[in-house]
């Protein structure tokens, strides 16, 4: 037994001898196992935040354009409304243009009508509604309407020479009513 003493006793000297080499290596592979699952938890971090990211940069997009289109049907509405609205009073405005073209001996009574026209055409303006220039203009077909054509040298290429009913612009930019004009050469 002694020498069962001895043997185990040297292999536990070789056991303790051996351990702190394979303690070491026990040591890096924890480690490197703890930072690779520590890089691998990080990657599905960064994943997942970038998804996250996406989907809310996609939302924030998504709700700009929603509300973009919300305010051009809310202006698309209202200039709806507005043009019809417009279109059912020009000919009360255009009779009283004629009113006012017409020769009259009352002239409280023109003036009256004079002050109303004027009160009508600032109430328009005021609503971002003019009247087109036409009168010396080149012809437009996007503004104009044109209803007779003359040859006459003294005006130059497709020069409006007569309005026969006025038209109408919104904003300077969308037509309400099309001039009917006569256009020369």
């Amino acid at each position: 037994m002694p020498e069962n003493k001895q043997t185990s006793t040297e292999t536990n000297q070789q056991e303790v001898a051996q351990t702190p080499a394979e303690n070491e290596e026990e040591q890096k592979q924890p480690k490197e196992k703890k930072a690779a699952a520590k890089k691998k938890k990080e990657n599905e971090f960064e994943t997942k935040f970038n998804q996250l990211n996406d989907t809310y940069l996609r939302m924030l997009a998504e709700y700009d354009n929603y509300r973009k289109r919300t305010q051009k049907e809310k202006d698309g509405m209202f200039f709806d409304g507005i043009s019809k609205v417009v279109l059912a009073i020009l000919p009360v405005l255009d009779n009283f243009e004629r009113a006012l073209m017409s020769p009259s001996n009352d002239e409280e009574f023109r003036n009256g009508i004079d002050m109303i026209y004027k009160q009508m055409l600032t109430s328009l303006d005021s609503l971002g509604i003019k009247e087109l220039e036409c009168k010396g203009q080149k012809f437009d077909p996007k503004k104009h309407n044109a209803i007779m054509h003359i040859e006459d040298e003294q005006y130059g290429e497709d020069e409006i020479v007569e309005v026969f009913q006025k038209g109408y612009i919104y904003k300077d930019e969308t037509i309400i009513r099309h001039a009917v004009v006569k256009v020369a050469n």
